[in-house]
């Protein structure tokens, strides 16, 4: 009787966690890193994984905040900046790079003292930044209309791409030529070649716009765009550019990561949650759970090498700015 009644119990428990965790989505809040004085918005990041560094831009503060993941801690601030937006790490070089709003400066730093090594000046709105390991590039979104490639050894131009709009975010195909783009202000999703140095075709994401997040499932041949109005997941096959489906997410949507081991994706959104949502099949998703964050949380960043969803918080009234770190089931 004795060993029925504790498998009942153990069997209750089993239910009890299995519905907890399909409550938070399989996130939970592991960790709350204070960036006390840090003011204003916050916007993109990047990882230094073999150092366990987090890269904040944080752009209303015009710095860039470093934080030791192993100490839990901000260690340094990059001040001075213009505007950041963007930030991307070369872990081959160990280069930083950021990216201001201001004159579209893109400055690159040497990642072990931080020190200043070189800039190029894309002349307005530098933004969202990208490195492809296979070409050493980096690729920065800048301007009315334009995508740059940098060489972080010399610090000059490789080459760019023309738009039709400011991009937002973008994300390189990591075994063939193409670039997808959002560019909201045109209403479509621009497909760059980089071999062939242009635009090759562009696709809408049928009623939605203000398309700005963006990620892609290159063995599904599937393309996820946040949109804000309606508030929406898109998701686009990549091959054709056709719309598969959609998902209602909540508003104000700046980045959207796919947990490509999960078959989950997470979408950062800046009316204070992120959305869970399960990809059952190419063609089929299921939102799984909307997690409360915090107001103007718009932006973080997933590392599936360290199961953890980072999450940034801006300073709000008698909300202090922190990231926030959950870890992934």
């Amino acid at each position: 009787m004795k060993w029925i009644a504790l498998s009942a119990v153990l069997f209750l428990c089993g239910i009890i966690s299995n519905a907890q965790n399909a409550g938070n989505g399989g996130l939970h809040l592991v960790q709350r890193i204070p960036l006390t004085g840090v003011e204003g918005r916050i916007d993109h990041c990047a990882i230094d994984l073999a150092g366990e560094r987090l890269f904040v831009a944080a752009l209303g503060n015009n710095s860039v905040e470093v934080i030791d993941l192993r100490k839990g801690a901000r260690v340094h601030s990059i001040t001075g900046l213009g505007n950041p937006q963007g930030v991307g790490y070369a872990p081959e070089s160990g280069r930083l790079i950021v990216a201001n709003d201001t004159d579209g400066l893109c400055n690159i730093y040497d990642g072990k003292t931080l020190a200043l090594t070189g800039s190029v000046a894309l002349k307005d709105d530098a933004d969202n930044v990208r490195y492809d390991g296979a070409t050493k590039l980096a690729f920065v979104g800048f301007g009315k209309g334009g995508i740059c490639a940098i060489d972080l050894a010399s610090a000059k131009r490789a080459r760019s791409f023309a738009l039709q709009g400011h991009p937002e975010a973008f994300v390189l195909e990591r075994n063939g030529p193409r670039i997808f783009v959002n560019v909201p202000g045109a209403h479509h999703v621009a497909v760059i070649d980089r071999e062939r140095g242009k635009v090759i075709t562009t696709w809408t994401t049928g009623s939605a716009t203000e398309n700005f997040p963006i990620a892609l499932d290159q063995a599904q041949h599937r393309l996820f765009v946040g949109c804000r109005s309606p508030a929406e997941l898109v998701v686009l096959n990549s091959d054709s550019g056709a719309v598969v489906t959609t998902v209602p997410i909540p508003g104000d949507a700046d980045d959207v990561f796919l947990d490509e081991k999960k078959h989950r994706l997470f979408v950062t959104c800046g009316v204070g949650s992120v959305a869970v949502i399960d990809q059952v099949n190419a063609d089929t998703y299921q939102s799984k759970a909307s997690i409360a964050t915090a107001p103007g949380a718009r932006t973080g960043l997933f590392v599936p090498e360290l199961k953890s969803l980072f999450v940034a918080v801006p300073k709000r009234g008698s909300q202090s700015a922190e990231i926030r770190r959950y870890s992934v089931d």
